[in-house]
């Protein structure tokens, strides 16, 4: 029991966090430094970047990623990967990783728990359609930031630190080669683990779906890449992993450095190239396949109709979305882009009665 008169100050707890971040690498992040838009009084219990985690988990954008497709369209089997799954398995491999180099597995966390927030309905089919009718193009990167910044909590968003916005800006990475010293610029370690492990996360699981489906086989991939992760889930996730942590083990503060040699999150240059090769694989052979399937043009049939009719009927768009849109292209698009699957299929059959037909093709 605890005496009675026990004075109890909570913020000895985020102080004895702040502590053993002094133990991490001398590369990793540190929350004590962090900075945010809109100063505020910090947490008695939790460091800045254990704020932002929680932040994010509670926005409205983060609960609905749990009806929006990751690669197949309005999934309906229940072991299909969604949008949601996969930022929780990009923080899980992200996390093993900064655990691993001794860098700062809140900020990986954080980062990779928000970085899809801004992915519309029906995932990369919907962005490119945003992208082709929006002036100025739109990418969902960007509007994860528009969503933490501006639009979450009806305009007021979420005032994260810089270091986890910033991480959220630079995530996504180009078709074919996307390892390289120069790719990752100034970026924090942290937010280099997130921007690595999103790839590698999204590759293991988005193999389990294309077999589990029957949408490749086994046998289809390429032979280097069997050989080198295994023909389980769990042995790709594993391999890559631990081949991070052994190419970038500079990064743990292990290694002495001269001090003009800035240590950055890589792959040997061996793996590298067979998942490389494997990414360009599953581009041509799952990812655009997808996006040209019936199922696939009629999910950026129901993106484009949304848009076109609530650019030209804003009133439908909430006010106050609207006054910070500015305009009602853009605000078309913020709201277009905040649907969950689901709702973008009720609203697509509201306007357009059988638009949606043929958009779930006995997925189940």
């Amino acid at each position: 029991m605890i005496p009675k008169d026990t004075q109890i100050d909570l913020n000895s707890v985020r102080r004895r966090l702040e502590r053993k971040e002094e133990s991490l690498s001398p590369y990793a992040t540190r929350s004590i430094d962090a900075v945010r838009g809109i100063p505020e009084l910090p947490s008695a219990t939790r460091t800045e970047f254990q704020r932002d985690r929680d932040r994010v988990i509670h926005a409205n954008s983060f609960r609905r990623l749990k009806h929006k497709s990751q690669v197949f369209v309005a999934p309906q089997g229940d072991h299909f990967t969604t949008r949601l799954t996969h930022v929780i398995e990009v923080s899980q491999v992200g996390r093993s990783i900064a655990r691993g180099l001794n860098l700062n597995e809140d900020l990986v966390e954080a980062i990779g728990l928000g970085h899809d927030l801004g992915h519309t309905p029906f995932g990369h089919i919907g962005e490119s359609v945003l992208d082709q009718v929006l002036v100025g193009g739109f990418h969902h990167s960007r509007h994860s930031v528009r969503l933490i910044t501006q639009l979450e909590k009806d305009g007021k968003g979420l005032n994260l630190t810089e270091d986890v916005v910033e991480g959220i800006r630079h995530h996504s990475k180009p078709e074919g080669k996307f390892l390289s010293r120069d790719a990752v610029g100034n970026l924090t370690l942290e937010a280099q683990v997130v921007r690595i492990s999103d790839a590698l996360a999204y590759l293991a699981h988005d193999i389990l779906d294309a077999l589990r489906s029957d949408f490749i086989r086994l046998q289809d991939l390429p032979n280097e890449a069997v050989s080198a992760l295994g023909e389980r889930h769990s042995q790709r996730v594993s391999a890559v992993v631990e081949n991070v942590i052994e190419s970038s083990w500079d990064c743990s503060g292990e290694v002495d450095l001269p001090d003009d040699v800035k240590p950055w999150i890589r792959m040997s240059p061996e793996l590298g190239k067979i998942v490389t090769d494997l990414r360009v694989f599953m581009f041509d052979r799952f990812y655009h396949p997808i996006s040209a399937s019936l199922e696939g043009r009629k999910a950026a049939a129901i993106v484009a109709v949304l848009f076109e009719h609530f650019k030209s009927k804003p009133d439908l768009i909430p006010e106050w979305l609207r006054d910070l849109s500015g305009s009602a292209e853009r605000a078309a698009a913020d709201y277009v882009c905040g649907m969950t699957d689901n709702y973008a299929l009720i609203m697509a059959e509201q306007i357009e009665p059988g638009l949606s037909d043929g958009v779930f093709q006995g997925r189940i």
